[in-house]
């Protein structure tokens, strides 16, 4: 998702130093479950957040995290989100900041990663949020989601399986 870390203070992958950075989260998106190494301090600058704890994304398991709200998950939490709406997450904490996916990540243009799609980047789609092309594509486990992009250059993300060519 190219663009979607703004790095506000430190950088994430400096041990021992504190980091605060925003996540713009595109609308429809679903983070995989994942864990991370360090105590991570979660607030909600804008949109509404869905944030759950547990080995596999579990929608009945997510809380709703509007503008302002704050959660907090210890080093080694494995956790999951939601953003049904977009929504700008804020993430401090002291690095090293990693992400270790609970199933691999695989990005629909990295060497060998198409075999994980039905779609291919360009593709013209339709889905229940819109009609548009596809830009990127991501798969982990069972999920595969793609970012396509409206007529008017809008970006959302959406499941394969709400997918149809146009």
């Amino acid at each position: 998702m190219d663009g979607d870390v703004e790095f506000l203070f430190g950088h994430p992958d400096s041990a021992g130093r504190p980091f605060v950075m925003r996540i713009r989260e595109l609308p429809g998106t679903i983070v995989p479950a994942h864990q991370h190494p360090v105590d991570e301090h979660i607030t909600v600058v804008s949109g509404t957040w869905y944030f759950g704890a547990g080995e596999r994304f579990d929608s009945t398991a997510l809380r709703e995290l509007k503008a302002g709200a704050y959660a907090f998950a210890p080093a080694g939490t494995t956790m999951f989100g939601y953003s049904p709406d977009g929504a700008v997450v804020q993430v401090h904490g002291v690095g090293p900041f990693h992400i270790h996916w609970r199933d691999r990540v695989s990005v629909l243009d990295e060497p060998g990663g198409a075999v994980a799609f039905r779609f291919r980047k360009g593709d013209e789609v339709v889905s229940p949020r819109g009609s548009g092309h596809i830009r990127q594509g991501y798969a982990s486990g069972t999920l595969v989601q793609y970012e396509v992009v409206r007529s008017d250059g809008s970006i959302f993300m959406v499941r394969e399986e709400q997918l149809r060519r146009r």
